[in-house]
């Protein structure tokens, strides 16, 4: 049986990451920085350049006290170390407790320092000056981003650790402990990567996300990386003043038809393949008319008595695509995730098909 120090252990680090990276659940609890000091916060919408320099220095406190929140815990999970007398402490723990205490205290006093003089010593205000007018500081920006925030046609995507925010002036990345900040006329976009992901926690079809490069072209502004779902990328563009370069070419998804037609391409690919007689001639795809016809319907995913899935005796009449794209027009649009294990008819003879049914043609 585990140790009561060792279940602590695991537990204050599971409860550690939970903080620092909150998941849906742990936000919906309320147990985040931004819940639990949202009376000293305020609102972020009546002031968000105001609301994000307290939580940036309150979210940095809070995960300052996380080292000295363990040693206090092993102090009732672990009495035979005796933590709760110093003096009786191995050197280790000893050390430990030394920097648990020290982190805090040097993150106080530079919360402190930031906090002098309205603020102005806070990286963000400073951040922000460096987009001011030379009559001007950096609360005139973040009265121009306060007032452009409250709009509702700004585009704001992503998760309270890592949101983009564009208004018709700003682009803004919002992270744990800062924010970047850009102004449109300034920068350049580039898409420099493309991920796809499966499986998602929220839902159970394919997602893209789209790695986007933020550089401005004013030296003082650090170029930062956005990060989206590619079903969002038309909605930025329409926001975005400057165009966004795709550097990396990377076929970009902007809508779930055009991503389960990847992944229906992808499964098709490790299936079965049909080996065509020498003697039958292939035609074009009657869907399209540009590509040669390229697959066949047979039944592999049962016994050919078995299941809902029949037997299709139509020669090959369709390309990949184009029996994607019919898939995916049968499909229920309310429910995704039902899409790459359900039937279909033949487009020709209407026999019932999956996608274990789609064979390439070689």
């Amino acid at each position: 049986m585990e140790s009561p120090a060792v279940t602590f252990t695991l537990a204050y680090l599971v409860f550690a990451v939970c903080f620092v990276f909150p998941p849906d659940e742990v936000r919906s609890a309320g147990l985040t920085v931004q819940s639990l000091l949202s009376a000293w916060l305020g609102s972020e919408d009546a002031a968000f350049v105001q609301y994000h320099l307290r939580r940036s220095t309150g979210t940095l406190l809070a995960h300052s006290l996380l080292p000295l929140g363990y040693y206090l815990g092993m102090c009732f999970a672990a009495p035979e170390k005796h933590l709760c007398f110093f003096y009786l402490a191995s050197k280790e723990w000893k050390t430990f407790f030394f920097f648990a205490v020290l982190l805090p205290a040097i993150t106080s006093a530079l919360a402190y320092y930031w906090s002098r003089k309205g603020w102005n010593n806070h990286p963000l205000a400073r951040t922000l000056a460096v987009h001011a007018l030379p009559q001007s500081g950096w609360r005139a920006v973040a009265s121009s981003i306060n007032t452009e925030f409250r709009r509702i046609d700004k585009f704001a995507t992503g998760a309270p650790g890592a949101r983009v925010i564009v208004t018709d002036t700003w682009v803004i990345k919002v992270t744990t402990y800062c924010l970047h900040v850009a102004q449109q006329q300034d920068i350049h976009l580039t898409v420099t990567d493309s991920r796809q992901h499966e499986l998602t926690p929220d839902s159970n079809v394919p997602v893209q996300f789209l790695t986007i490069r933020v550089a401005s072209v004013n030296p003082y502004v650090k170029a930062f990386d956005i990060r989206l779902n590619s079903t969002e990328y038309g909605e930025l563009r329409e926001k975005l003043r400057a165009p966004i370069s795709n550097a990396a070419n990377v076929v970009i998804h902007q809508s779930l038809s055009d991503l389960f037609l990847e992944t229906f391409t992808s499964l098709v690919e490790i299936n079965q393949t049909y080996h065509v007689p020498s003697t039958q001639e292939l035609e074009p795809c009657i869907g399209c008319m540009q590509t040669i016809a390229n697959i066949k319907l047979i039944k592999n995913c049962q016994e050919p008595n078995e299941g809902e899935c029949q037997q299709c005796y139509c020669r090959p009449m369709w390309c990949l695509t184009c029996m994607g794209k019919w898939f995916a027009s049968r499909q229920d649009q309310q429910h995704p995730e039902t899409w790459l294990s359900s039937q279909v008819p033949c487009p020709t003879c209407r026999a019932k098909f999956c996608i274990l049914d789609v064979c390439l043609i070689r």
